[in-house]
């Protein structure tokens, strides 16, 4: 399956300057059977200009969003993460060609990334849009959005950071208002704040985010959900409470 992908065109993933390399990306440690926080990088360090803020792409298919949305916002370091390697190929090689300097592309399990490589704090933004809804029972454990997920999303997003999400898939739709319905509860820790979505600049005219897949199930007729969800601080009681409890059971549905 091509994906509209041009077999026939050489692409070239521009390895420490578009796609991150392995050296920049090492194993996990076996320090983490220990310690947890032994495998965190610093991803800022994986741009020209770390100081800039630092926003995430899960999923990045063929890099539209990144592609329109970093060229007009220059002062911001984007790191998009996509698991096809047809994808993550096709990305790496379209960011290289608009010779962007403030988007990386990696290939790997972006939950996985999160939960063991991202430290405290180091994201402004988390973008999901259009993730695989895996509407099989079986395979809902293979969605993204899962306790754990939300749990890790909170803990490496900055002050007031959001993350902002979008489908097309009702069944999906109705277990993110689930998992949202719990994370934003007042009573919950961590907690978010539940926000109606704000469209992104780079959007068209008509379009929620402005994807090639929104581009596509538009045009097949199917309707968009979409939500932010901003962090909300952890008081320090209640940050004791969250440590005291016994196992992580995050992921567990």
């Amino acid at each position: 399956m091509s994906f509209g992908i041009d077999r026939g065109k050489d692409l070239d993933i521009a390895p420490g300057v578009v796609a991150i390399s392995p050296e920049e990306f090492p194993p996990l440690p076996d320090a983490v059977a220990d310690n947890p926080d032994a495998g965190r990088l610093d991803v800022r360090s994986w741009f020209p200009d770390p100081s800039l803020p630092f926003e995430l792409e899960i999923g990045s298919g063929k890099g539209t969003f990144l592609v329109q949305q970093a060229a007009l916002q220059p002062d911001v370091n984007f790191l998009g993460i996509e698991w096809a390697k047809e994808f993550f190929t096709y990305a790496a090689d379209r960011i290289r060609r608009h010779r962007m300097t403030n988007v990386r592309m990696l290939h790997t399990d972006a939950t996985e990334f999160m939960h063991w490589r991202l430290p405290d704090g180091c994201c402004r933004v988390v973008h999901l849009y259009f993730s695989d809804p895996w509407p099989k029972k079986r395979h809902h454990k293979r969605r993204v959005v899962q306790d754990r997920f939300l749990k890790d999303v909170h803990r490496i997003l900055e002050p007031d950071g959001e993350l902002r999400i979008v489908t097309d898939h009702m069944d999906y739709w109705g277990w993110m208002e689930e998992h949202f319905a719990r994370w934003c509860a007042p009573d919950h820790t961590p907690r978010f704040e539940r926000l109606p979505f704000e469209r992104p600049e780079s959007a068209g005219d008509g379009e929620v985010v402005g994807t090639n897949f929104e581009r596509k199930y538009r045009r097949e007729g199917r309707p968009f959900n979409a939500a932010i969800l901003r962090r909300q601080p952890v008081e320090e009681r209640d940050a004791e409470q969250e440590s005291s409890r016994p196992g992580d059971q995050a992921n567990q549905e």
